[in-house]
């Protein structure tokens, strides 16, 4: 009875070990052998395993980088540092990176933006779209129920009194968490040192766009008439910004006659106006127009 219990007992075990041994070996002959920079370049990256840089991980992201899928300065979370830290074990240069942070474009708070509607259902902001649009009249805007902030994994986000999000600009690490789950697209990410923004993200017209927000953008041009850098367009009834070209003196925001412009209260670095060089009088022969 005993050797009955026994042998079988014995047998599985012995097969165990030589199918182990046997996978131990196939293992050891068939293993794909790794570059010995990506475990340097892991230990560079900070770990936050956020997914803002456009692969599941930063064990993903270093051997990216290490087979030159990603660039060296793809960490958006470590910036600078750790790009130069990477740079530094690739043998590569950084190159010039600048800093991006998370700004909500939307000026419809409870006050601006009238509610059209009671929602009562989950407070997400994408299950409340799917329920008939959202609470508001405006459907460019934000919804207000914070699903932003909640999956901001760096605390950097925030709901206001007034209903909309606000951004911690210094605890952004412009993963991109928040741009991906807003769904009505009004998080970008924008560089930490631009400070005028267009917070409207409507392309009704005028007439429309005051009856669903006091604070909307109506496509009047003021703005971009006024903008001595020639960084304002408005196109689709809808004024954009174009941050290389801005240099964050506010004119517009002045002269925008709906508040749907702002600058923040910040102190950043000065912006220089980059002026358009004149042709010179030989050189007019070869300009065609």
């Amino acid at each position: 009875m005993i050797n009955a219990i026994i042998t079988p007992v014995v047998v599985m075990g012995l097969l165990g070990l030589v199918f182990g041994g046997i996978l131990a070996f196939a293992s050891q002959k068939l293993a794909v052998p790794q570059d010995e920079r990506v475990p340097k370049v892991r230990a560079k990256l900070p770990g936050a395993n956020c997914g803002g840089c456009g692969f599941p991980g930063c064990d993903a992201l270093a051997a990216a980088i290490v087979s030159g899928e990603a660039p060296v300065n793809g960490c958006p979370v470590g910036g600078a540092k750790v790009a130069e830290a990477v740079a530094e074990v690739m043998g590569a240069d950084a190159g010039a990176t600048e800093p991006m942070a998370a700004r909500v474009l939307c000026n419809g708070d409870c006050e601006k933006a009238p509610r059209r509607a009671d929602y009562y259902g989950i407070a997400d902001c994408r299950e409340a779209v799917i329920a008939n649009g959202g609470p508001k009249t405006c459907r460019f805007g934000c919804i207000g129920l914070g699903t932003c902030v909640k999956n901001c994994a760096f605390d950097a986000l925030t709901m206001g009194e007034n209903g909309l999000p606000v951004v911690k600009v210094d605890a952004c690490t412009s993963c991109g968490k928040c741009v991906d789950v807003c769904p009505r697209s009004v998080i970008e990410l924008i560089p930490k040192n631009s400070i005028v923004h267009v917070n409207c993200r409507s392309k009704e017209k005028g007439k429309i766009v005051r009856t669903a927000c006091s604070a909307g953008c109506i496509g009047c041009k003021a703005c971009e008439k006024v903008c001595p850098a020639g960084a304002i367009t408005v196109t689709d009834n809808l004024a954009r910004i174009d941050y290389e070209k801005c240099i964050n003196c506010g004119a517009c925001v002045r002269k925008c006659p709906t508040g749907a412009l702002v600058k923040e209260d910040r102190v950043v670095p000065r912006k220089k106006l980059i002026k358009k060089p004149k042709p010179d009088a030989d050189d007019s022969e070869n300009i065609t127009e």
